[in-house]
């Protein structure tokens, strides 16, 4: 069954035109006014948090706080166990449902790669990355062994918009490194161990029940795949180059028929590229079942000279 195509807020509707969010999610009003409700408790009840026997001026002149704010956002950034176990879950499972043949952890440090050989014997390469509005989203190289390279975003930032991620990821970072570093990404999976929780509610269940898999002791919702250009765009030589098919990159493919992921849950990202004087600029064109429904403007890229 087909989902209806976005319906946006009365304040969101004229931001740009044409651009239309490419993802169905977003970061609920209530979720952000708790959120928000929730810091203004802590800022105000900081100074009486702990043992410093401080003032409250001595408290705020001291730093404690922000150091605090600091430390934990280090933790926070630094802890892989959660993404780590949410792709384990997914590759065990697809695993045995003889979707895939095998596949392996081969990361290190903050890369965290997987390499999963297909029944076809095709070799996907995995990179696993946080939300796509961070700076870690343009840190990537497709291995010359890799007959597929995707990326996968998982966004541990229950605060964070899912809507702002997913644009800022694919036009306005990974669109300009695959046309300046000549980088190929074959695709980008949305999905992670938030999606369809209380925090983060999936719209594709809220009504379809039963398109949730159940893997371990959780119900998931199916991913939102992304299908990037065959080849690397290029002004000169390649300035409109097709988009794979969902059937020609067998990761996506398994991933979808796996967890019961439909023609709406599969974007084709289109990425066209011209000269324009000396600049270099690109368009990404979204297309869901066949039909356009979101661009963007045509961009320059700031480093292309």
């Amino acid at each position: 069954m087909a989902l209806p195509l976005y319906h946006l807020k009365k304040s969101e509707q004229h931001k740009v035109p044409g651009r239309k969010p490419i993802i169905y999610c977003e970061l609920l009003d209530e979720v952000k006014e708790e959120i928000d409700s929730y810091v203004d408790e802590l800022r105000k009840k900081a100074p009486a948090i702990g043992k410093h026997r401080l003032s409250e001026n001595e408290f705020w002149d001291s730093g404690i706080f922000h150091s605090a704010i600091e430390k934990l956002r280090g933790i926070q950034a630094a802890t892989t166990d959660k993404k780590r176990c949410f792709i384990s879950g997914i590759l065990s499972y697809m695993q045995s449902q003889k979707a895939i043949i095998s596949w392996e952890f081969s990361g290190a440090g903050e890369r965290h790669d997987y390499e999963v050989k297909l029944p076809d014997g095709r070799l996907c390469i995995i990179e696993a990355k946080g939300c796509l509005d961070g700076n870690n989203t343009n840190i990537f190289e497709r291995p010359a062994n890799a007959d597929e390279f995707i990326i996968w975003s998982l966004c541990q930032n229950p605060g964070s918009d899912p809507r702002h991620n997913s644009w800022s990821g694919i036009h306005t970072r990974l669109s300009a490194e695959t046309i300046h570093r000549k980088q190929k990404v074959d695709g980008v999976i949305i999905w992670d161990m938030l999606c369809g929780t209380k925090g983060r509610p999936c719209p594709k269940i809220q009504k379809i029940k039963s398109r949730t898999t159940r893997v371990d002791s959780k119900k998931i919702p199916p991913p939102c795949l992304y299908l990037f250009p065959r080849t690397i765009p290029d002004p000169r030589n390649n300035p409109n180059p097709p988009c794979w098919k969902v059937h020609e990159v067998s990761f996506i493919s398994a991933l979808a028929q796996c967890f019961k992921a439909d023609e709406t849950d599969i974007v084709e990202v289109h990425i066209q590229v011209r000269m324009k004087q000396s600049d270099v600029e690109r368009q990404t064109i979204y297309y869901r079942n066949g039909e356009k429904f979101s661009e963007s403007r045509w961009t320059k890229i700031k480093r292309a000279r």
